[in-house]
């Protein structure tokens, strides 16, 4: 009998890292997740430490490894995943980090792309990158940056500083300093790649003052980077071969391979993408137009909304409000009271995305009275989840002209089966989970292990991917209907 081949997944998120062992059969053999913190210096800023980050990677691939019973010489490939817009400053040499970095939900630079708009650049950014003017994004940050930490701008033109992406500081640290790359999939975040050229554009360079010398290369997401080197937790001389960021991992994990197929994944934000194959689809709707891969030399394009809190609902429950002790109480407490009754949640705690793009909202609780209980606002929060959900799928449809048969789901906040029907009920279309939620870790693994041979073809993967449950839509339409009143009334006051 042949010997198994592993794939070792890094699932880097905004929270924590996970990291999966994969075997040839695309079976998870071992895991291990960590948690990291959340800086909060200013209102409106969030940040990460990378050593940190770094330091979690290690710490989760050799649990995992142990869990699993294997050694690293065991492993055929590493995939990587990652939280995308969140963006660093590093030294060339040695790779000390000159700050913290840049979270994609911080808000910082929402003067910065106000001022943008109001110069009239939008629509070269829209068309030029498929994005929008947002603090989202990485340009802006990169921006603030380079004004305010101390030399950043003088050694990032001289070359002595690399910027990135989580994706490029992990291959960095994981090729002890050989590699500064990207993927396709998480320079097309960064309003900087023209996303019909596939390469660093000097227009939006010039727009957002980002040094050619600074910016990593742009590869594909199945191929090598290099080879790990000076790893605590690994041998020299594996290959890094699969990089994609977190939600495009996820919608090919999903086998979203043909066009219309979608996904929606609720980590700590939630987001919808629908593959609209090879060309560019311009949303007219709010609407991100993204990449979601490019394996020998094929790209595939998606449109994407997003919606920058999920399961970061939950954990504001539990670690601001203090009305949980842990993420897994929320289900049964929203459960212990039949609907939300007039109690509206708009999760607007990092300004609201796609397709409103008002980073100036905040979070709202609307409806509350005497009768109010903590049940009645954990079930309201989740429904703002769901509600936030539905408003991208409609804005999907108009966009690509599509339906959406099925809805396929991932992601931790996913295993809410309360928070999963309601979103059937309020999108009218069945919600599928497969058995395997991570599939961000799947899409990382899968696209390493073709970038090092140990799968030829997406065959595998469909034949892998199996439904775990199917939610159908049960509510009454005028029962639909008075939610979606009171959400739209409740937006327009967020």
């Amino acid at each position: 009998m042949a010997k198994a081949k592993y794939v070792l997944a890094v699932d880097q998120g905004t929270t924590g890292t996970h990291v999966s062992i994969l075997d040839d059969k695309l079976r998870v053999v071992g895991s291990s997740y960590r948690e990291f913190t959340q800086y909060f210096p200013k209102p409106g800023w969030v940040e990460h430490d990378l050593e940190e980050i770094w330091a979690s990677v290690e710490q989760c691939v050799r649990l995992a490894l142990k869990d699993a019973g294997l050694a690293g010489k065991d492993l055929a490939a590493v995939g990587i995943t990652n939280q995308r817009e969140t963006s660093g400053l590093w030294m060339r040499d040695g790779g000390k980090p000159l700050s913290h970095a840049i979270v994609w939900q911080d808000r910082r630079t929402s003067e910065h792309c106000a001022k943008l708009r109001q110069q009239g650049e939008e629509a070269r950014v829209r068309q030029t990158t498929g994005l929008v003017l947002d603090p989202y994004f990485s340009g802006t940050k990169l921006s603030w940056m380079l004004e305010h930490v101390k030399g950043a701008r003088k050694r990032a033109e001289k070359g002595e500083v690399c910027f990135g992406t989580v994706d490029t500081w992990l291959v960095y640290k994981m090729t002890g300093g050989q590699s500064h790359v990207t993927d396709v999939s998480n320079a097309s975040r960064t309003l900087l790649m023209d996303v019909n050229r596939l390469a660093w554009d000097d227009g939006m360079r010039t727009l957002f003052g980002a040094p050619a010398a600074c910016l990593p290369e742009i590869r594909g997401s199945a191929e090598s980077y290099g080879t790990t080197r000076g790893m605590k937790s690994l041998p020299d001389g594996i290959p890094i071969s699969g990089m994609a960021g977190d939600q495009q991992a996820a919608l090919f994990g999903q086998a979203c391979f043909n066009p219309g197929e979608s996904k929606c994944t609720y980590g700590t934000g939630a987001f919808l993408l629908m593959n609209t194959g090879e060309t560019p689809v311009y949303s007219k709707a709010g609407l991100l137009t993204t990449v979601a891969w490019k394996i020998n030399g094929k790209t595939a394009y998606a449109l994407e909304g997003s919606s920058f809190i999920a399961g970061a609902a939950v954990q504001w429950l539990r670690d601001g409000l203090k009305v949980i002790k842990k993420a897994g109480d929320v289900e049964p407490l929203a459960a212990s009271v039949k609907e939300s009754g007039d109690v509206v949640f708009v999760p607007a705690l990092a300004g609201l995305g796609a397709p409103h793009w008002r980073p100036e909202a905040r979070g709202l609780f609307a409806g509350i009275d005497r009768s109010t209980t903590v049940a009645h606002l954990a079930r309201a929060a989740l429904e703002g989840v769901a509600m936030q959900i539905h408003d991208l799928a409609e804005a999907m449809r108009r966009d690509s002209g599509r339906e959406i048969p099925s809805f396929k789901v991932d992601g931790g906040a996913s295993a809410n089966n309360l928070m999963m029907q309601f979103q059937a009920d309020v999108l009218g279309t069945e919600v599928v989970r497969p058995q395997n939620l991570q599939t961000t870790s799947l899409g990382a693994a899968f696209l390493a292990g073709l970038g090092a041979g140990v799968w030829s073809g997406t065959d595998a993967i469909r034949r892998a991917w199996k439904v775990g449950k199917v939610f159908k839509p049960k509510m009454k339409p005028e029962v639909r209907e008075r939610y979606l009143t009171k959400w739209r009334r409740a937006v327009e006051r967020a």
